[in-house]
């Protein structure tokens, strides 16, 4: 089974690009299905209330179960203190099996991931270059499974990208998908240290071609057993566990409306050499 673990669906409602107007799947899902891709993950574009962007994202799962797979989109600062609820609807009334993060709306917190460790929900979590928070995330959440999608960064970072294998390489929670990496050694490199069951293929659809990312998983010539892992394997072995009902308290904290993201206190300080 091909899983493509990472595409848009939806309508977004900022009008600054197509990542925040518009994911319509009309040209997406032939070419899916001309790719021989039988399975579609599916979360919202960017959208200002992801409580409603989510439930559009439901009614296209709803009318495709054996088609989609359904991940909850969540913004880490306007959600702050209703994480639990939004996650809870998400897993309970719409069967998703994942959470969606992005640090061009908040950088993760310890709320979404403590959500996540309760219903055993993978994080894929877009750090847009900030690898760093890899080793983090890695190690205050070892029983959480993260997705760092576009191996750490959609712009041609070589740094943050090779940063990345390394947190691979060390960390069994590390997972990455191949969606819009441009330098394709770098994914033989990822598969070669980290080994393939750490790599998930994506595509970013419906804007990048399904058939042209998965095209760049076929020329990693791996065998055919290490194939099928990153095609579809690694994914469903990630959202075996998915829980309907959490195993521990939900984290339930009041936060003020409004509250500014954390800043790191060093950004910028110098340090003179002897």
């Amino acid at each position: 089974m091909i899983v493509d673990c990472h595409c848009h669906a939806g309508l977004g409602d900022g009008l600054t690009g197509p990542w925040d107007t518009e994911a319509r799947l009309g040209r997406y899902l032939p070419r899916a299905a001309a790719a021989g891709i039988d399975r579609v993950v599916l979360f919202p574009a960017f959208h200002s209330d992801y409580a409603v962007a989510n439930r559009e994202v439901a009614r296209i799962v709803a009318r495709r179960p054996d088609r989609f797979y359904g991940f909850a989109f969540v913004h880490a600062e306007r959600d702050r203190g209703r994480v639990a609820a939004l996650v809870a609807e998400a897993v309970q009334e719409h069967g998703f099996c994942g959470i969606k993060v992005h640090r061009h709306d908040a950088r993760i917190t310890r709320e979404i991931c403590e959500v996540a460790r309760a219903f055993a929900l993978p994080v894929l979590y877009d750090v847009m270059g900030e690898v760093s928070v890899v080793e983090l995330l890695a190690r205050e959440y070892p029983d959480v499974s993260f997705v760092i999608p576009h191996l750490g960064s959609f712009s041609d970072d070589w740094r943050a990208q090779h940063a990345l294998i390394d947190h691979l390489e060390r960390h069994p929670n590390v997972h990455t998908d191949s969606s819009g990496v441009r330098r394709f050694d770098l994914l033989v490199e990822a598969v070669q240290r980290a080994g393939p069951e750490k790599l998930l293929y994506g595509s970013d659809g419906p804007w990048l071609h399904p058939g042209v990312e998965l095209g760049k998983v076929r020329l990693l010539g791996l065998d055919p057993a290490d194939e099928r892992l990153v095609l579809g394997g690694n994914f469903l072995r990630l959202i075996a566990s998915v829980r309907t009902e959490p195993d521990r308290a939900l984290p339930s904290r009041a936060v003020a409306a409004g509250r500014p993201a954390p800043e790191d206190p060093w950004a910028g300080e110098q340090f003179p050499g002897d």
